[in-house]
């Protein structure tokens, strides 16, 4: 077995080994990472630390991985993912991603876990001139391509999300007053940025923003302060640990506010059952991605292709779990990257390929929503739709919004 921090992936069978095209080989021995018969694939994740929850989403990419690898690979190359624990530790994912890149040698880094972790080496890997793609993570930065060119985030930012949520209480009362729980990262300072490109001038006498740190302990004094601060509306900008305790804290001061809480953090199984699925009743978040327990998905092609993939490679996941859809969606994107690239995997041509996407259909993505990318835009998915928790389940409403950071 591989050692406790590192997982290895390398799947595949004699016919997908052998099954090479000859025009790739010389470009293959060209490339760190890719050889006649693999693709060596890096990330970093949180095993450990205090956002391990979201360490299921590296476990349900290396199954989705394997599964790709049982059906031959791509051209003609196995997927051999590796990735280590970095503990949500940024000094820690510097050393892990100096690891993958200089001793595993890999052809590129994805879907790396984290804000600050990713904030930590992004200089260092833009400089390689490694692809950093399809990062989870959720922040406005995520899409500078002018900064770091070989750098790209997946999920709809939270700048966005902010601007959204905050449009859409000020159409519900006017005269809202907002408190703005965040993390101190680059995360939630972009959800504080996206309630202050709405309301503008208003922002210093319309709003409170408190912060919290991802090491905290709780965010119950947080809470307590933005409920005296008179705020009717609650934006929660942080990670589904914070979220939960802030739904919690939310629910047991008998406090009533119009309640937001991060997409990335809207899972029911990480965020929503340990608050209490019944003190979260009325929380409103956002949703791009179809949600596997909503009654409306029964008979969806593209949630029945979703179940039949963790039945077969990831029994030990929670099917329900919007962190495994997610996971599911983001390599199923690559996969596209991958099948543009052809045989020409290089670097450059792995990067030129995820910024050149043109209305790529994923069958777990709501519908109208779709994976956009260009050169001048390192945005995939800019479109989502407004859901409440109904105490069950999350129930969607109005119509699929589509925005841009300002």
């Amino acid at each position: 077995m591989p050692t406790l921090d590192r997982r290895s992936l390398l799947v595949g069978s004699a016919a997908a080994t052998v099954a090479l095209a000859g025009a790739g080989v010389a470009r293959a021995q060209d490339t760190p990472g890719v050889t006649a018969t693999e693709i060596r694939i890096g990330s970093t994740t949180s095993l450990s630390g205090p956002v391990s929850i979201l360490g299921v989403i590296t476990k349900c990419e290396e199954a989705f991985f394997r599964m790709v690898n049982d059906r031959g690979g791509i051209a003609g190359r196995t997927i051999n993912f590796i990735y280590y624990d970095d503990g949500f530790s940024p000094p820690k994912t510097v050393e892990q991603t100096r690891r993958l890149i200089e001793d595993d040698k890999v052809a590129f880094l994805f879907s790396m876990l984290g804000t600050a972790p990713n904030s930590a080496v992004v200089r260092y890997i833009n400089q390689r001139k490694v692809p950093h793609l399809f990062l989870s993570v959720n922040g406005d930065k995520w899409g500078d391509y002018k900064t770091n060119p070989w750098t790209m985030g997946f999920a709809p930012n939270a700048r966005t999300e902010a601007q959204i949520y905050t449009k859409y209480a000020l159409q519900q009362k006017a005269g809202a007053r907002f408190g703005v729980l965040y993390q101190n990262d680059d995360l939630g300072k972009d959800f504080v940025a996206g309630v202050r490109d709405v309301l503008g001038d208003r922002f210093e006498k319309t709003a409170t923003a408190v912060s919290h740190e991802v090491t905290d302990a709780t965010v119950e004094s947080q809470i307590i302060s933005l409920r005296g601060s008179g705020a009717d509306v609650l934006i929660s900008g942080s990670t589904a640990k914070f979220v939960s305790q802030s739904i919690r804290k939310v629910h047991d001061l008998n406090w009533t506010p119009l309640h937001f809480i991060a997409n990335g953090a809207s899972s029911v199984s990480g965020t929503i059952a340990p608050a209490g699925p019944e003190r979260a009743v009325g929380v409103v978040s956002s949703i791009y991605i179809k949600d596997p327990a909503d009654p409306a998905w029964a008979g969806d092609a593209g949630l029945a292709a979703y179940a039949a993939f963790m039945q077969k490679y990831f029994r030990d996941g929670n099917p329900n779990d919007f962190y495994n859809v997610y996971a599911y969606t983001v390599c199923s994107v690559l996969m596209k990257v991958l099948e543009q690239c052809g045989t020409t995997l290089t670097r450059e041509n792995i990067m030129r390929q995820a910024a050149n996407l043109k209305d790529v259909e994923v069958g777990t993505l709501l519908p109208g929503v779709r994976v956009n990318t260009s050169p001048t835009d390192y945005r995939p998915l800019e479109q989502m739709q407004l859901q409440r928790w109904e105490g069950q389940s999350w129930r969607r409403f109005g119509s699929i919004i589509e925005g841009s950071s300002v």
